[in-house]
């Protein structure tokens, strides 16, 4: 049963205009005023609460790491990152207490004036590259081929991590590289650094193999 605010107000719109629409096409009273007021609100009002409420309801759902992982080959990191023994970057972050179910959406998405609108846009891209290839692969066969569309930008992880704190300075690959690491030229989820952020990924690492030494450790 839901419980947020917005999809419990997109069924009460539902709830309320639904009747009125069997009234009258059971009844099939004459269209006077007081008619015409009753549905203005079964086929007008109610209805677009329902899809303005539905909408919003909607777009939160597909920030939670449930829906990321709702893919079977994204299953393995949706599980990893919920993990509680996991010692992964994913993992890490999931554990985070202002985002922690949401921390695909939060470290992935494209941020700035149009960000959320532009990460929709590639989340369909992945929809599409599922439906026309993934959606029959065995997940230890889909890994190995799974890779970020471009480099990871050092920008989502400098939003909440500052550049410019004197405990992040104090660390010396920090300080040397804090040039490099502001103009992007160095990755902050680099292998050598704070990377790779999932136990499946393909810097320096069989993926398939990784997975099956994975198998069984999810939550």
């Amino acid at each position: 049963m839901p419980h947020d605010p917005f999809s419990l107000t997109a069924l009460g719109g539902a709830a309320l205009a639904v009747p009125i629409l069997v009234w009258y096409l059971v009844r099939r009273p004459p269209l006077v005023r007081t008619t015409k007021i009753v549905l203005l609100f079964g086929i007008g009002v109610f209805p677009i609460v329902t899809a303005g409420s539905g909408n919003i309801a909607g777009f939160e759902a597909t920030k939670t790491r449930r829906f990321c992982g709702s893919c079977h080959v994204m299953t393995p990191y949706a599980q990893d990152s919920g993990d509680p023994t996991s010692e992964t970057l994913a993992s890490r972050h999931g554990r985070n207490a202002a985002f922690g179910k949401d921390n695909c959406y939060a470290c992935h998405a494209d941020y700035g004036m149009f960000g959320t609108v532009t990460t929709k846009i590639g989340g369909m891209r992945h929809v599409y590259h599922y439906v026309t290839h993934y959606h029959d692969v065995p997940v230890a066969e889909a890994l190995p081929t799974i890779e970020i569309r471009r480099p990871f930008r050092n920008e989502a992880c400098t939003r909440c991590h500052s550049t410019g704190v004197p405990g992040w300075n104090e660390i010396g690959d920090h300080a040397s590289l804090i040039e490099e690491l502001r103009a992007g030229q160095v990755s902050c989820v680099s292998s050598g650094c704070h990377g790779p952020a999932h136990p499946f990924s393909k810097v320096g690492r069989d993926p398939a193999r990784t997975f099956r030494d994975h198998v069984g450790r999810a939550p």
